[in-house]
């Protein structure tokens, strides 16, 4: 009986591919980083082949690592980058373009078009989220307008729209061979072109966006045998889908309606599992599907999504210098005391939640002569606790329901500096599980609970276990200062764009 699983994590910077052992250990990981394509101001882009060329090298480098076969392997899970757009030609295998990434923001004028009637919450009872820049929907309109020939090849089933996970599956399934063109409930959810409580496309959604039911995918559950590779994975089930942060909820064990996870990414994302009933939010957050295991009810989540988070050390690291790796940040933050009253924005693509202002500009404010570099780098490290404070704030409104403690992920929650500042600015405790790879491992346990290399949830349960626990210190009256600043200047970055 093989005695692994293996994910294939496809992320906004980076492919990684993790095979893990029965108690959720990793046994090996590879991981290769893909280019970010910039060609305008708000427009950023990823070359599918490149992806998949890398998704195969990670693939055959970590098994290599550990000397593993794919008859090794019990299954196969995916979990990718939400909302990332593509079209690739059915019968070529060939992308029409490079895919639109989620954070990408030219479709601005369509997100304002169509709010003119009925306003940015005009789905929201369908699909859980508000128009904006952020989902596929728009994205693959905008793909189907700008491309020549487009909409003529999709309406006539020539081409495929697909995220990163049905592009992955039609490739190893396949490809122009036969090829399976899937999708699973969580990223179909991220469209804006799913309803929520049938989990089918929407016609009437379709018709007013303009879009070909003909290139869509089918949409599975998160959690079922979809096909069995082929190539370097040969005969290898795919038996696990899930977006990113819904495959992070269900690797942090978060299985209980009240209990929320955060991952610390290129972006931020909270999510609180809901149950088995949509529950809508008045105060900014997302409707979303948690997850689907086969043939159970689904399961819902609210969600706060940050857009920039890890991206702003990136920026510091990539745009200014200022550090040679991201590992430096830390120690550059921790040579000053606290952040000299600097402000940090990150609003390069607009606010997400709770604000959702597609105007806001990202910006520092409280500079004097007095700042350096250390208090650019604290603030920068700062941004993302207050952007997940705005969320958490926002969450207990909705449910109801207030956070005990918050299961944290991500690359970023190796920094202890940014750690420690989360849980004083929240006032509750911040706990990080053993295991951090929580994404690929969400994706292995939908993979292995499908097919009988685990059996229940309480498997999941049971593998997951505390690394580091932080405690709040802070006094009430300094966090309450703090934020305050910070929405001092969340306030001067809105709407600058117009």
């Amino acid at each position: 009986m093989s005695k692994y699983v293996g994910a294939i994590d496809q992320g906004t910077t980076s492919s990684r591919f993790i095979v893990f052992d029965r108690a959720g250990g990793i046994v090996a990981v590879d991981r290769k980083e893909h280019r970010q394509i910039l060609p305008k101001p708000g427009w950023v882009e990823h070359d599918p082949v490149e992806i998949w060329r890398n998704v195969q090298a990670v693939v055959q480098g970590a098994l290599a690592k550990a000397s593993l076969a794919p008859g090794d392997l019990a299954a196969l899970g995916i979990t990718n980058q939400r909302e990332t757009t593509m079209l690739w030609n059915r019968r070529t295998g060939e992308p029409v373009c490079n895919a639109i990434v989620w954070m990408d923001t030219r479709t601005d004028r369509l997100v304002a078009e169509f709010a003119k009637e009925g306003g940015k919450d005009r789905l929201r009872a369908a699909t859980g989220l508000p128009l904006a820049t952020y989902f596929s929907g728009l994205k693959l309109r905008w793909l189907l307008d700008e491309v020549p020939g487009a909409r003529k090849a999709a309406e006539a089933g020539d081409l495929a729209f697909g995220t990163m996970d049905s592009w992955l599956v039609w490739n190893l399934t396949g490809g122009v061979d036969g090829g399976l063109h899937v999708t699973d409930v969580t990223n179909a959810s991220r469209t804006q072109m799913m309803d929520l409580a049938t989990l089918d496309w929407d016609d009437g959604i379709l018709k007013l966006f303009d879009v070909p039911r003909a290139c869509l995918p089918a949409i599975r559950s998160s959690s079922e045998v979809y096909g069995t590779a082929r190539g370097m994975l040969k005969d290898v089930p795919i038996a696990g889908i899930l977006g990113d942060q819904q495959a992070a909820l269900f690797g942090q064990a978060c299985l209980k309606p009240g209990e929320a996870k955060n991952t610390y990414g290129t972006g931020c994302f909270m999510l609180m599992n809901v149950g088995e009933k949509p529950a809508a939010s008045n105060a900014g957050l997302l409707t979303t599907l948690a997850y689907k295991i086969g043939d159970s009810k689904p399961v819902y989540a609210l969600e706060g999504s940050i857009a920039i988070a890890g991206a702003l050390v990136q920026w510091l690291r990539d745009n200014l210098g200022l550090v040679k790796s991201a590992s430096e940040v830390e120690a550059l933050a921790r040579s000053v005391e606290d952040n000299g009253d600097v402000y940090f924005v990150p609003a390069f693509s607009g606010l997400y939640a709770p604000r959702w202002n597609d105007g806001a500009r990202g910006i520092v404010a409280g500079l004097t002569r007095f700042a350096n570099k250390g208090h650019l780098a604290r603030a920068a490290l700062e941004a993302t606790a207050y952007q997940t404070r705005e969320v958490l704030d926002a969450m207990a409104k909705d449910s109801g329901v207030g956070v005990a403690q918050l299961r944290v992920d991500g690359g970023m929650v190796v920094n202890e500096l940014l750690m420690q500042f989360q849980a004083d600015l929240l006032g509750v405790p911040v706990v990080r599980p053993k295991v951090i790879e929580t994404t690929a491992l969400g994706a292995a346990y939908a993979a292995g609970l499908a097919t009988g290399h685990w059996t229940s949830a309480r498997d999941i349960s049971d593998n997951w276990g505390v690394d580091r626990r932080w405690e709040p210190h802070m006094d009430a009256a300094t966090r309450d200062r703090l934020f305050a600043s910070w929405n001092k200047a969340v306030a001067r970055s809105l709407d600058w764009a117009t």
